[in-house]
């Protein structure tokens, strides 16, 4: 078990799994396509992002090292949490980007969403999680990384 300490952008206690990109995530390229098709859960469609293309994100803690600062960034994530196809929660290594946090802040607000979101966990988090990974969030921006027999 690995336990990091974040900076609280929303968060509450949540238990599930991790999906991980070692890369910062470009979300038009990730959620498009699954948004345009009005898909029950978005899968990854960034061909560049091994570590997401292909792969369900719906309901998953996203971990990431940050979003690419596109100004379509916050409307996709506005976006997919009002389809409620979001990820869980993003968690980030880095510092949240701008585009990126606009999005978060419009899905609690517009769509009163129940996403969660926290970064600044740190290059060694996104280092030591994987995806498949059980995941523990607390609302104090805690996070706990379950060892697999946990």
């Amino acid at each position: 078990m690995k336990e990091f300490k974040g900076r609280v952008i929303n968060a509450f206690d949540w238990k599930g799994e991790a999906i991980v990109s070692h890369q910062v995530v470009n979300t038009m390229t990730t959620y498009y396509m699954s948004a345009y098709k009005n898909a029950k859960s978005i899968v990854g469609g960034d061909e560049e992002n091994p570590d997401l293309f292909g792969k369900v994100i719906t309901g998953k803690a996203l971990c990431l090292p940050h979003c690419t600062a596109s100004t379509n960034t916050g409307l996709m994530i506005q976006t997919i949490c009002a389809m409620k196809t979001n990820p869980a929660a993003y968690l980030f290594s880095d510092r949240i980007d701008e585009m990126a946090a606009s999005g978060i802040v419009l899905a609690l607000i517009w769509e009163e969403s129940d996403i969660i979101c926290i970064d600044n966990l740190g290059e060694e988090f996104l280092n030591s999680v994987n995806s498949g990974d059980t995941i523990e969030i607390k609302k104090d921006g805690t996070v706990i990384i379950k060892d697999k027999e946990q």
